[in-house]
């Protein structure tokens, strides 16, 4: 796989040697958008109102050679904030997503930082808003590792190569040290620290994904690290994911499986009963469109916690989802129920959210 890597990055810089580029076009698009977010039970009472926004953007062009190039630049008040400035300052936004990707007829090669995230655990989600788990609520549920942590290089197969619409995709991560948002051209990284906690030096992360039919889809993906530098390790940290999609006129099913283990440094029979072995995730989900406007979605995850001495707990979240489009702008409510947040036995939580969002 490193060797693989390694050509990726060799063609990548072959290719800008030898070629001038023209100049491209820049767009800006965005969303804006505003939530009030109502949360009832024995662990988390509250009412929040919070406005997000983030602006994308993208440039693309052609080099004389006929490939095609595009960068897309993020900024978002939400992201992590530079020592010395706070995501309230006036005029402050944070870049925290970048890519720059360079289109050839052999694939698609390119640099993201903290971006491009391979992992498809929750791809087969169908919720008209956003997933349980992904709406400001108090689940605190464990997911799989994914590339876009760290700043990685990608390669993708190019469009048609494989039957049925087959893609396939991997991402390195040199150094997992590594994760500055918005790292600039002269980056010169982190040294990686070797600790209990440390994961690996690096990461690879690859996925596939086809459609055999017409209106379904399958996928998956793998994620694993490489040099723990523990001089013992019970298990390496690793993950990995399948999914399915399938559409029929006005309704859409998914289904996807997780599964995420840990790195465990030495698990000893007296660390055994608090040791997590792995988690395993399920999440399935219908949305049923009733016009070109209104649509309508139930999804339920369900993330269980496995310890080495073979007890568990799960935790459970779903919600009934509407959603109504009007062009640039979509009303949405979600009502929700978590059980066991945090993996703690009777920590449940009702959630309701409304939501306006825009896009530009």
């Amino acid at each position: 796989m490193k060797n693989i890597i390694k050509s990726v990055i060799v063609m990548l810089s072959s290719i800008s040697l030898f070629t001038s580029v023209n100049a491209g076009e820049l767009s800006v698009s965005g969303t804006a958008k505003a939530t009030y977010n109502i949360q009832s039970g024995k662990t988390a009472v509250g009412k929040g109102l919070g406005v997000t926004n983030e602006l994308n953007f993208t440039a693309s062009g052609e080099t004389d050679a006929g490939y095609t190039w595009s960068y897309s630049m993020e900024l978002d008040p939400g992201a992590t904030t530079p020592s010395g400035s706070t995501d309230t300052s006036p005029g402050n936004a944070q870049n925290d997503d970048t890519k720059l990707t360079l289109g050839t007829p052999y694939g698609t090669v390119g640099v993201f930082i903290s971006e491009g995230g391979l992992d498809v655990e929750d791809a087969g989600s169908q919720s008209v808003y956003a997933r349980p788990t992904d709406i400001g609520d108090p689940s605190a549920t464990v997911d799989n590792f994914t590339i876009d942590s760290y700043n990685n290089v990608q390669y993708h197969t190019p469009a048609d190569l494989l039957p049925f619409g087959t893609s396939f995709k991997v991402a390195y991560a040199p150094n997992t040290s590594d994760t500055s948002a918005g790292s600039s051209g002269n980056n010169a990284g982190a040294a990686n620290q070797f600790s209990t906690t440390n994961k690996g030096e690096t990461a690879t992360e690859m996925q596939l994904k086809t459609s055999p039919i017409d209106g379904l889809t399958l996928g998956a993906s793998y994620f694993e690290f490489s040099g723990s530098g523990m001089a013992k390790t019970t298990s390496e940290a690793e993950s990995g994911a399948y999914y399915a999609t399938y559409a029929t006129g006005p309704v859409s099913v998914g289904y996807s499986k997780g599964y995420a283990q840990p790195l465990t440094a030495d698990a000893t029979s007296a660390t055994n009963a608090t040791v997590v072995d792995y988690y395993d995730q399920t999440n399935y989900s219908i949305a049923f469109a009733a016009s070109d406007a209104l649509s309508v979605s139930y999804e339920r995850e369900t993330s269980e916690k496995i310890l080495h001495n073979a007890s568990s707990v799960e935790q459970e979240s779903s919600a009934v989802q509407v959603a109504y489009n009007m062009g640039g702008m979509t009303l949405a409510v979600s009502h929700a129920s978590h059980d066991n947040n945090g993996y703690t036995d009777a920590a449940n939580t009702d959630q309701t959210l409304f939501a306006v969002t825009m896009a530009f």
